[in-house]
């Protein structure tokens, strides 16, 4: 029976609803809590499968787990430890290789992921954590499980616990026409089995509880913005209205085309009640681009809607991902600017030469990432760490808030975009920002 902390533990009641998916299905996704004993329960049940009939005879298991083999190997030493306490046998086996009875066990690593295309006769294949694997290697599983089971027909079982969203288990998730049979095996399944009430009462106020044990996407808890910050600013976020919008207000729009499959990231902010207040923050999948710059003219004409006399682009300053001049184009056009790249580039050079902000000159402004996407996360860290509250984020606003708390960026204060969830609300959000200036400097001492 299974050991943790020193106490043995049965086989539980949420267990066998395991057991009766594998028995009866031939592809089954877990969704799990952390530590909820998946892995544990499948590592008896394989062998199991293997010992009570000659059914697995001259067949194969893949196991995919982990990145590197020394944790694939890690999977197989727990298969062999079953036998230590009652038949001490030394079995047949090779680094992350295992024989029993007749069956092979081929435990791999995720960077081995396309080998098991090359194998026939193999029963089952149980991939653990999937949802943790670099998007490279899950937009390779996905083949790779078609191929293996058009050959051998075998069983698959992908198990996890939630990661990032967009993620591989998401998808599957939200596929209605999916193949897995799903379980969801979030933390009240354990309680008073596998946890006790005390040590999830103590998990509850760690930031990480939504996704380890609630299974919640969510990603890992970034490096970027404190906690306790991005918190204050949801509290004073329950303070404002986010479909209230006052006309007189400064208003900024940031926008983030994105680049094939990623996302268009929109935030509008308004500066009012001595604070900066969200009243868009939003992910678009793969839009026409077209669309999306119309869907920015009825937005900010929106914004003025109850002041017709007002021009309704005299309080509202746009600030565009320069990466796409394309689209930059298309949205002076509609906002009547010119589109000479010569004037823009030479207003650019200007601005820059002579310190001044280049939204004196145009609406629609373009910001080369390259070049200030450091001093845009910094811009942002400072306004959201302010000892005085300035940012002001809706509860309503959940890609945003999940994106401050999964951002991580490197010591050159570039955002690891693979690691950041909803990494273009966020992109959208700095660009945004930066177009609101309330943090004012000392003036260093001479």
């Amino acid at each position: 029976m299974p050991v943790k902390n020193g106490k043995e533990y049965p086989i539980f009641d949420y267990q066998k609803l395991i057991f009766d998916a594998i028995e009866n299905y031939q592809n089954i996704w877990i969704k799990k809590a952390r530590g909820i004993g998946v892995t544990t329960f499948m590592i008896r049940y394989l062998t199991w499968k293997i010992l009570s009939s000659s059914e697995l005879d001259d067949k194969t298991i893949f196991i995919i787990s982990g990145t590197r083999e020394e944790f694939a190997n890690y999977v197989k030493e727990k298969m062999q430890q079953l036998f230590e306490k009652k038949f001490p046998v030394k079995l047949e086996s090779k680094y992350a290789e295992l024989w029993l009875k007749k069956t092979w066990i081929k435990v791999m690593p995720t960077k081995n992921i396309k080998d098991i295309r090359g194998y026939f006769d193999a029963a089952y294949l149980f991939v653990d954590e999937a949802d943790y694997f670099d998007r490279s290697i899950q937009q390779e599983l996905e083949p790779a499980i078609m191929a293996y089971e058009e050959k051998s027909k075998g069983k698959t079982i992908m198990v996890s616990t939630p990661n990032a969203p967009g993620g591989l288990f998401e998808r599957i998730e939200k596929d209605p026409n999916s193949k897995y049979t799903k379980l969801l095996l979030d933390y009240t399944y354990g309680l008073d089995r596998i946890y006790d009430r005390a040590f999830i009462q103590k998990k509850k106020l760690e930031p990480e509880f939504a996704r380890e044990y609630d299974l919640q996407y969510l990603g890992l808890i970034g490096n970027t913005f404190h906690t306790k910050d991005i918190d204050r600013t949801v509290e004073l976020g329950k303070k404002y209205n986010p479909n209230r919008v006052i006309v007189e207000a400064q208003k900024v729009l940031g926008l983030d085309p994105g680049w094939g499959s990623s996302a268009f990231g929109m935030v509008l902010l308004q500066l009012a009640n001595g604070r900066i207040e969200v009243l868009i923050a939003e992910e678009y999948e793969r839009p026409r681009f077209q669309d999306m710059a119309e869907k920015v003219m009825d937005i900010i004409r929106g914004l003025n809607r109850r002041n017709i006399d007002q021009d309704y682009l005299d309080s509202v300053k746009i600030y565009v991902d320069a990466a796409n001049p394309e689209f930059i184009t298309t949205l002076k056009e509609l906002v009547g600017e010119t589109t000479r790249w010569e004037y823009i580039q030479e207003k650019i050079l200007y601005c820059k030469q002579h310190n001044l902000d280049l939204a004196r000159y145009m609406t629609v402004i373009p910001v080369p990432f390259s070049t200030a996407g450091k001093d845009m996360i910094m811009h942002t860290k400072e306004l959201v760490e302010h000892e005085r509250p300035l940012i002001a984020i809706n509860p309503k606003f959940e890609k945003l808030i999940t994106s401050l708390r999964t951002a991580i960026s490197d010591d050159l204060g570039k955002l690891d975009k693979e690691q950041t969830s909803y990494h273009n609300v966020l992109d959208a959000f700095r660009l945004a920002l930066k177009g609101i200036n309330l943090v004012k400097k000392e003036k260093p001492i001479e």
